[in-house]
């Protein structure tokens, strides 16, 4: 039921006609004209986003009966979630790579990584995209490994478009766990169930995804001749990662599942190269190179007329190589790497540290929380209290994009004392004023951020989300196998596996125990689901282009990734409804 008053309102899943089946049809307009503008009209990411949240005022205001002012104020809030904390780690993240750039030592990282990964650019990738970027997860989320992870794939040399197609694929098995598992403890405090208990169930069904997801970022970097020439070390790799992830998530600790899976995949990496040596890296190399894809399919799928050069900073890049002559020494190698292990102890420290104090609390106390003007008092749950959802949150010291700051500043400096006899130039002056180029540089997948965080909130308060969500959750016993579906639709339109757990733990919690089904499997189906949506959410979408300097080109990067989105699902779908039924309920704890 939807209530109306002068002074609030609260979401109805059924206003349209008194039927859930048409409020969820006609709540799936916003989205649909996303991704028909996007991926069909090829329009800009964010002229996409820009008439989908008009849509979305519109069925809020005309469908839903939210009164305009919230509507409007809801995609005010979500604007400036957008922007902050969202547009600042990416900001961040993509400064720190062009600190790197600048300093000159981007030559230097690319050859350290021809050491890492038996010398093959493609398990480099793998393993940077999959297990790096797993660690950043688990540490950070938000965008933040999507966006780090991509700058370095540009610097090992591989065509951008295939780049940001890797690190959206890489970025779901850990997402389920990542943040320090903060979909899994959100999930459990929204129904009531143990933590413990939800993420011993995602533990065996993300491990899956892990499996398979390395042998994935073969085929999208090398196709089959990827797959052929490296298919041994993406195996171990996956394989090593899945049993960890497995073992950690059951009987050791749910918080800690990333961590310890990423660091055990790249571990078995490096012992597994002591025993065996990939075939055709040189042709790879040669194969790779940056405009194989970023002309040619880019144009052919897109229309655009970037040159290979414009998907890079060809004057950066030059200058790195001028300035990288003769070997690597252990210096510049340690300089080289020190960045990347800097956010990994800065970011470590910033969540973990618990030795004396609490940091992680402490840093959280400095959160700056803000009920939203008007729209805090007005709209209201069932029980007729405010939605949390309406309390934005500043974190301007505990975001990840300002560890990412405090990160880069750290970097700048030491590359200003150590320039290697005037080989490496940069002053912390340089550093900062590049962050207003990134900014400029930004602009545009900076708006898309924006207006698709506007789109999401206007969804979520309106009611359309939940009346989605309601619609497929009237499927009886089925719906365990359309369970997935809600957390990967829930993570497509916020671009956070814990939103979209916060969004439908309960309704999954409740559809369980209506249709017999184990609520906690339903609330980790939720979970895992929505790790497959994040791939092709707009705003993760927007951060991979930006990172690989594509920015308008978002409609191919979705068309490059869909396929492997729906292709997971499916198989998540099957598997969770094979875990309700006697087939495979024996895989539940």
């Amino acid at each position: 039921m939807w209530r109306n008053t002068v002074d609030h309102f609260t979401p109805s899943t059924d206003p349209v006609l008194n039927s859930v089946a048409w409020s969820a049809i006609v709540g799936l307009l916003p989205l649909l004209t996303f991704f028909i503008l996007l991926a069909f009209v090829k329009t800009k990411a964010y002229v996409a986003g820009a008439f989908a949240l008009l849509v979305a005022l519109v069925v809020g205001i005309a469908a839903f009966n939210m009164p305009p002012a919230l509507a409007i104020l809801s995609a005010t809030q979500g604007g400036v979630f957008g922007a902050f904390p969202v547009l600042w780690i990416v900001i961040m993240a993509v400064w720190l790579y062009h600190v790197t750039v600048l300093s000159g030592r981007f030559e230097d990282l690319r050859r350290v990584f021809d050491v890492i990964g038996g010398g093959d650019v493609r398990l480099q990738a793998v393993l940077i995209a999959f297990c790096f970027g797993g660690l950043l997860e688990a540490l950070a989320g938000f965008g933040a490994p999507v966006a780090i992870t991509a700058t370095m794939l540009l610097a090992l040399g591989l065509p951008p478009l295939r780049a940001a197609a890797a690190v959206l694929v890489a970025n779901t098995a850990p997402v389920a766990f990542g943040a320090m598992a903060i979909p899994v403890t959100t999930a459990a405090g929204l129904t009531g169930l143990h933590a413990t208990d939800i993420a011993s169930i995602v533990g065996r069904q993300a491990p899956l995804l892990a499996t398979f997801v390395p042998l994935i970022l073969l085929f999208i970097l090398d196709g089959r001749k990827g797959l052929k020439d490296c298919w041994p070390a993406a195996v171990v790799v996956g394989l090593s990662f899945a049993v960890t992830q497995f073992l950690c998530s059951n009987y050791f600790s749910y918080e800690l599942t990333d961590i310890v899976a990423s660091l055990a995949g790249l571990g078995a990496a490096v012992l597994f190269f002591r025993l065996w040596t990939p075939r055709g890296s040189i042709a790879a190399r040669e194969r790779l190179g940056p405009a194989s894809d970023t002309v040619s399919d880019a144009r052919s799928e897109n229309g655009a007329t970037r040159s290979a050069e414009g998907s890079r900073e060809a004057g950066a890049v030059a200058t790195a190589k001028r300035s990288a002559p003769g070997g690597l020494t252990p210096t510049r190698t340690w300089l080289a790497l020190f960045p990347y292990f800097l956010v990994i102890v800065i970011f470590g420290i910033g969540k973990l540290w618990k030795l004396g104090v609490d940091l992680p609390a402490l840093l959280a106390a400095t959160d700056i929380k803000i009920p939203w003007p008007i729209l805090h008092d007005a709209l209201v749950n069932t029980e007729g209290k405010p939605l949390s959802s309406t309390v934005y949150v500043f974190q301007w010291l505990s975001s990840p994009g300002t560890m990412l700051l405090m990160t880069g500043l750290i970097v700048a400096f030491v590359y200003s004392k150590y320039d290697d006899g005037g080989r490496y130039r940069i002053t912390v002056g340089n550093a900062v004023h590049e962050i207003w180029r990134t900014i400029v540089k930004m602009r545009w997948a900076g708006l898309t951020i924006v207006t698709v965080l506007a789109l999401a909130y206007v969804m979520n308060n309106s009611g359309q989300t939940v009346s989605i969500g309601t619609w497929l959750a009237g499927t009886g016993s089925f719906f365990a196998f359309l369970s997935p579906v809600l957390g990967w639709l829930g993570t497509a339109v916020t671009g956070s596996d814990t939103s979209a757990n916060a969004l439908f733990a309960k309704l999954q919690q409740t559809a369980g125990l209506k249709a017999g089904i184990d609520p906690n499997l339903l609330v980790a189906a939720n979970t895992t689901g929505g790790v497959v949506g994040k791939l092709i959410s707009p705003q993760n979408l927007a951060i991979a282009a930006t990172a690989v300097d594509l920015d308008g080109q978002e409609s191919v990067l979705l068309r490059k990734v869909v396929g492997w989105s729906v292709a997971l699902l499916l198989v998540l779908c099957t598997l969770i409804f094979l875990q309700s039924t006697p087939i495979l309920g024996w895989m539940l704890p």
